[in-house]
């Protein structure tokens, strides 16, 4: 009679290896590499930074954060910070509010949903504001209305042309009513600026929705757009369930929009400080240096 332990399985020497070799492997922190959401490449932290967080393979254009883009386009220590002191209250005492803003000032290391300030560009002048994304994805409420208010309030004393960079949800329903009152505020400033001949260039990234859209980002004199930006009022879903039609392929998409006359130019982002420069000194009345 055959005894059990004849038919006992041999242990093999590596069983259990894999499992050892993932417990005692040095892990790889996340932050050194970057996944593209486009095409799901995975590239260097490092190497994508130096490429404006423009992936290298497919050229999908990576959310950057307002004050590195206004350090990338602006000449090297010229910028000057306006109204650091300016952040979101809770002035409706909205459920929730008072935490999110917190949670918000954590992750993004603003205190608003918008950084301004003065910088140059090509050693000229000019008033600067970028929205933050990662403030309650950019949307507006009472203090980012004031502090691009006062963008162009400071460019119309100072004579300034301003540059303004979008991305933003929309209007901030924490604040109700005083958030949908920022659209007509800033449309007003936008207004005085142009009256007096003043230059104003607007920068729509990706995404750039609801009243931000309504109000002060497509009311420049030049209006550009990062390429694969959302832009739109409502977004695609909403408008398909309202609707009940499906949408044209990349309906929204700022390709979309400038072939239907909505925008003046797609501008990939490492030729935006260039374009940007030459767009101010043809307003300027001097040498572009290239088409615009």
């Amino acid at each position: 009679m055959l005894k059990k332990t004849s038919f006992k399985k041999n242990r093999n020497q590596l069983e259990g290896y894999s499992q050892t070799l993932a417990e005692t492997s040095p892990s790889v922190p996340d932050a050194l590499f970057t996944k593209c959401p486009e095409c799901g490449r995975v590239t260097p932290s490092a190497e994508l930074a130096e490429n404006l967080l423009v992936c290298p393979k497919c050229g999908y254009h990576l959310r950057m954060p307002a004050r590195k883009r206004l350090l990338q386009i602006c000449d090297e220590g010229s910028f000057q910070e306006w109204d650091t002191g300016v952040y979101s209250k809770d002035p409706l005492s909205f459920p929730g509010y008072a935490v999110k803003l917190k949670s918000s000032r954590l992750k993004s290391r603003e205190n608003s949903a918008v950084v301004t300030g003065l910088g140059q560009l090509g050693g000229m002048n000019c008033a600067l504001f970028a929205m933050v994304g990662q403030f309650m994805m950019g949307s507006m409420g009472s203090v980012v209305g004031e502090k691009i208010t006062r963008v162009f309030e400071r460019a119309l004393e100072q004579k300034l042309p301003v540059i303004g960079f979008t991305v933003s949800g929309g209007a901030r329903m924490q604040e109700g009513i005083l958030s949908l009152m920022q659209m007509a505020k800033t449309s007003g400033a936008v207004k005085r600026h142009s009256d007096e001949g003043l230059l104003y260039t607007a920068v729509l990234t990706h995404p750039t929705t609801g009243g931000v859209t309504a109000s002060f980002a497509m009311e420049a004199d030049i209006t550009l757009a990062e390429p694969g930006a959302l832009i739109g009022f409502a977004g695609p879903r909403v408008i398909e369930q309202t609707m009940r039609q499906k949408l044209p392929k990349g309906f929204q998409s700022a390709e979309f929009l400038m072939e239907k006359g909505f925008l003046d130019g797609v501008v990939p982002r490492v030729e935006l400080r260039d374009q940007l420069i030459r767009i101010l000194r043809l307003h300027k009345g001097g040498t572009p240096h290239g088409s615009v």
